[in-house]
């Protein structure tokens, strides 16, 4: 009973289908395809395109796809069996790049062209110009907008400054020169190499540089010079057998250099010296001359003045020059005549008795009424041996009623203030006894 059923629906569908056939009447709406075509195949021919049973096939003009289905029946509801449309072909709408955009002649349309372009201080990588293909794709690869330029920074113009009296040095000052970025505005880094500003810089060329980064890595980069002018004198040589101290470097505006003589000559001149702003020294050229030892004054007071601050002195008195003592000591002190010299120490002999008594200091013999007032003002009695120590302030250091070494007396010299700052100028000089 089914199987009938089936045969006799095949069969009325089959005689319906005919009757339209022979009828050639049109069964379905016309196929119109707006920026397309259309091509159809009949039962019967190409003459009827809309009779029932046409299969007609939708296609696109260039830059068109269909939308819906490609191929489409008249069907005996007549009706199409589908939709259809050409819709225009339209690739993915593009990426905007960061720090930048892009601008197309029909937006992401078939054949559209799209130019990318970055903001100020960015540089484009990739494909500047892209253009929407027929598989729905843009051509080239992908865009962005890369930081790339660095950032600028003006450093001030060349620092100058002249150092003041005294110093070797002058304090400069400048304000932080600050960076620009073209890209974001943003720095990350600023970096100083050299002295910072409101230091004290010593003579002569500094270079001063500053780096700033943003925050792409970029850097960029300025450089300008302090200089530090000394105002100088020329140097001064100290005298011949004699000492020269100076302060700051020793040639400086302001500096202050200091003579003084060796034991046994005087100074002629300056004692001291100052080099202005003129890069002049002020005083007199300063020398040193034999001293020239008066022996013919009337007083011991004024033969002790002749050696004050120039000379130490040994008074060895003695009632014969063949007392054991006597003659123990000067045989003591003439081996070490190097250290005598070098210690500014002048001997003067008592020997005898008033009015036979004889005074000598070096080769030159002191009348005996001089004599007799050295040992008065000193207190030396003449009936026994005795040595007095006198500093170069006319004080009695010490004394001493039996011989001494060498040793002994230099340690006790050496003690003095004023002998130490000697022995600094003496060393400076490489005076020293070998």
């Amino acid at each position: 009973m089914d199987t009938w059923v089936i045969v006799f629906l095949f069969v009325g569908v089959h005689v319906s289908c005919a009757l339209a056939y022979d009828d050639g009447t049109p069964w379905c709406a016309p196929v119109k395809v707006k920026n397309g075509h259309v091509s159809c195949q009949t039962p019967r021919g190409e003459y009827y395109k809309n009779v029932m049973g046409t299969r007609c096939k939708i296609g696109c003009k260039k830059g068109y796809e269909v939308v819906g289905h490609p191929e489409i029946i008249c069907m005996a509801n007549k009706r199409w069996s589908g939709n259809y449309a050409c819709r225009e072909i339209r690739c993915p709408k593009l990426t905007m790049p960061a720090n930048g955009g892009y601008k197309c002649s029909d937006g992401s349309y078939f054949n559209s062209r799209c130019e990318f372009f970055c903001s100020p201080g960015y540089q484009l990588k990739g494909d500047r110009m892209v253009m929407c293909m027929s598989n729905k794709a843009w051509t080239g690869r992908h865009t962005s907008c890369v930081d790339v330029e660095p950032p600028t920074i003006k450093c001030p113009s060349v620092k100058e400054k002249t150092a003041e009296p005294g110093k070797l040095t002058a304090r400069v000052h400048w304000d932080t020169p600050e960076g620009r970025d073209t890209a974001d505005g943003t720095l990350t880094d600023v970096l100083l190499k050299g002295r910072s500003p409101g230091s004290d810089f010593p003579e002569g060329d500094h270079r001063i540089q500053y780096t700033v980064y943003d925050r792409a890595g970029n850097k960029g980069t300025c450089r300008f010079s302090v200089k530090v002018r000394v105002r100088r004198c020329g140097r001064l040589s100290p005298p011949d057998n004699g000492y020269m101290k100076c302060d700051g470097d020793g040639d400086n505006y302001g500096a202050t250099c200091e003579f003084s003589c060796m034991g046994g000559y005087e100074l002629q001149g300056s004692t001291a010296r100052v080099c202005q702003y003129g890069m002049t020294w002020v005083g007199s050229e300063a020398s040193c001359s034999p001293m020239n030892i008066n022996v013919g004054v009337r007083t011991a007071a004024s033969f002790l003045d002749q050696f004050y601050e120039k000379r130490r002195l040994i008074f060895l008195s003695a009632p014969t020059a063949a007392h054991h003592h006597y003659r123990t000591q000067m045989e003591i002190l003439q081996q070490a005549q190097c250290g005598i010299d070098l210690r500014h120490v002048s001997i003067v002999e008592l020997v005898g008795v008033y009015p036979a008594q004889i005074g000598r200091i070096g080769h030159r013999l002191i009348h005996p009424g001089l004599a007799l007032q050295l040992r008065l003002l000193l207190q030396i009695s003449h009936n026994s041996y005795n040595m007095v120590l006198v500093d170069k302030h006319g004080t009695d250091k010490e004394r001493y009623t039996f011989p001494v070494t060498a040793a002994e007396l230099f340690t006790l010299i050496d003690s003095f203030p004023l002998r130490q700052e000697e022995m600094k100028l003496q060393q400076e000089a490489g005076q020293t006894c070998s």
